[in-house]
């Protein structure tokens, strides 16, 4: 199990510096079309479609299991305080198995989507230029299975009465 919650951690990590250097990309791109506005008078092609069909899509999507690893979700723990030990393991349960539940979901149905993007080769047209965009569409598919796997990670770790440390993974 340790070799999964490690793959699983570096991939989080990979895929969030992925995320990371999308941020980066973005901003030169963006830097750069309005620079090339500013002295030329014309943007760049296709700047706006490949803001939104990959550097967008790229940094919400990837990051995803490397925030649920980090555990940087948004969570409410209104009632927690008034449940049992027990009682706060049955919810954590629940709510991990809810989470991998809902990201597989949306995992699977995302890839349907790319699949049927890819089959028909879809793409825009900027400035009388053709930009693909099907590839972009596999993006989110990766960011929400991986997220799915870190969570069942998660509960493997819940079901055992393990901690991070225990199972020798940083925190």
């Amino acid at each position: 199990m340790l070799l999964v919650t490690r793959l699983t951690d570096r991939l989080a990590r990979i895929l969030a510096f992925v995320g990371a250097a999308g941020v980066l990309a973005m901003m030169v791109h963006v830097c750069a079309d309005v620079a090339s506005r500013a002295m030329t008078g014309a943007s760049l092609p296709a700047t706006v479609e490949v803001v939104s069909y990959y550097y967008m899509v790229l940094v919400a999507f990837l990051p995803l299991a490397w925030v649920e690893r980090k555990e940087g979700m948004i969570s409410v723990e209104l009632l927690d305080f008034l449940l049992t030990p027990r009682m706060r393991r049955v919810s954590d349960l629940a709510v991990v198995l809810f989470s991998i539940t809902v990201y597989a979901v949306i995992a699977y149905a995302s890839w349907l989507t790319a699949v049927k993007n890819y089959q028909t080769g879809t793409f825009v047209i900027a400035l009388q230029t053709k930009i693909v965009t099907w590839p972009g569409y596999f993006l989110p598919p990766i960011g929400f299975a991986l997220a799915a796997l870190i969570m069942i990670v998660q509960l493997l770790k819940i079901v055992h009465g393990k901690t991070d440390a225990d199972w020798g993974t940083p925190e």
